[in-house]
């Protein structure tokens, strides 16, 4: 089935989310060498970079190959970015502040020390694109909030059960058929008793 018109913009998020979450790979693994992986600071975007590109990964995948998932519904799309938006402030708040003692002008380090000078450059641009994550993570939850919420009360009821990839409004689940017999009660079948006293009558 194709993606409906929201689940393009939902896809095309996820693969700027993707991309962004590689380059703080890449930035991290660039900054943790130089250190030899020692310093908790530069440790933390590594490791929330790579957590964060598996789960990216395998609600991408599970929302393509798999028509309707828990996974891929509202709902845990909002919980999770919510949790991860979360993680990545506190983690750059520790990390940030440990980084505050790099000299923002990496041009300040002299000339010979042209490895710092790298190192420099890495870190600058991993704290910018830690926070830009973070910024980007926490307005994709506010925006599929906002967006099933505002489904919800035009009474589109059916976006939290469906994933956002395949949810068009128009598309409202029809009511489950119920026969004649289910309707029926059991005075249909064997009609009134009517040797029986009325409420109104005295015994």
């Amino acid at each position: 089935m194709a993606f409906s018109a929201v689940g393009r913009k939902k896809l095309a998020v996820y693969i700027f989310l993707l991309l962004l979450d590689i380059a703080v790979i890449a930035l991290a693994t660039r900054v943790n060498r130089f250190q030899e992986f020692f310093f908790m600071a530069d440790l933390f975007p590594l490791a929330l970079s790579v957590v964060t590109l598996i789960l990216l990964l395998v609600m991408l995948a599970m929302d393509v190959t798999i028509k309707n998932t828990f996974m891929t519904r509202p709902p845990f799309e909002i919980g999770l970015f919510c949790v991860l938006s979360i993680l990545w402030l506190a983690f750059n708040a520790f990390s940030t502040m440990r980084w505050r003692f790099v000299p923002l002008n990496c041009t300040s380090i002299p000339p010979e020390y042209d490895e710092e000078r790298g190192w420099c450059r890495d870190l600058q641009g991993l704290k910018f694109a830690v926070w830009v994550l973070w910024l980007s993570i926490f307005l994709t939850a506010a925006s599929v909030l906002r967006y099933a919420y505002s489904q919800h009360r035009k009474g589109n009821r059916h976006v939290w059960n469906t994933p956002l990839s395949r949810f068009k409004p128009h598309l409202r689940p029809q009511p489950t058929f119920v026969s004649a017999l289910d309707r029926q009660t059991i005075t249909d079948y064997f009609g009134p008793d009517t040797n029986a006293p009325q409420p109104w009558e005295k015994f």
